[in-house]
């Protein structure tokens, strides 16, 4: 049985850096991108959809300032986003998946790319491609996966964009396993994490149980 994300935020409470979500939208939808039967088109539309409900969250802290604006009827000094320094970082292929319902919230950020690969026998994760937006030390930087499994992937691309010179790091995944999100705490104790839900564990081949199948090949249609 899944364990409810309030169990996951109990045992853990000592990483104060992770951020389990609990709105039944969230939970229900995950439920749905669960189903065997769900298709290619409606799983990626739920992905979408569960990266904006997550980046509501993760960007809540955005600074704003005022500026003056003209309504119909006068000018009036109103908040808006102070600056358009966000950058939006995908772990390929997977993370490309979640971008679009991130840029529903943030449409001028920039969007960088992270490519990993899993090695099928010792599970460890193989850098081939980094391309971030300039100057990324002055960046929110949003870095986003579906799946937190073995947490390897995750550590490794957070590495990559702090020698890049990367400062200010989120990250925001779909569903994790507990090694996934214990590995990420206590590699980057410094980034916040935002974790859509946790399950129970990982199977032998580190694919998380119950989990959703392989949510790249979900997502682009692909076996």
């Amino acid at each position: 049985m899944v364990r409810s994300g309030l169990e996951m935020l109990m045992q853990y409470k000592d990483f104060a850096n992770v951020q389990v979500m609990e709105h039944p939208l969230i939970r229900h939808k995950i439920s749905l991108m669960r189903k065997t039967d769900t298709g290619t088109y409606e799983f990626r539309k739920l992905v979408e959809e569960v990266a904006a409900l997550e980046g509501y969250e993760a960007l809540r802290d955005l600074p704003l300032k005022e500026v003056e604006i003209t309504t119909p009827l006068e000018k009036t000094m109103a908040p808006m986003i102070d600056g358009k320094k966000l950058a939006i970082v995908p772990i390929l292929r997977a993370g490309l998946g979640m971008v679009p319902g991130v840029q529903v919230l943030a449409p001028l950020a920039k969007v960088g790319h992270i490519g990993l690969y899993r090695d099928p026998v010792t599970h460890e994760p193989h850098d081939y491609y980094c391309k971030l937006p300039d100057p990324i030390d002055q960046r929110l930087i949003v870095v986003v996966d579906p799946m937190l499994a073995t947490g390897g992937s995750a550590v490794d691309a957070i590495n990559s964009i702090k020698n890049h010179g990367g400062k200010n790091i989120k990250f925001m995944c779909i569903i994790a396993a507990p090694e996934g999100i214990e590995k990420l705490a206590k590699a980057h104790p410094d980034i916040e994490i935002y974790v859509g839900c946790v399950d129970r564990e990982l199977n032998d081949n580190a694919y998380i149980l119950p989990g959703l199948g392989d949510a790249g090949d979900r997502i682009f249609g692909t076996k």
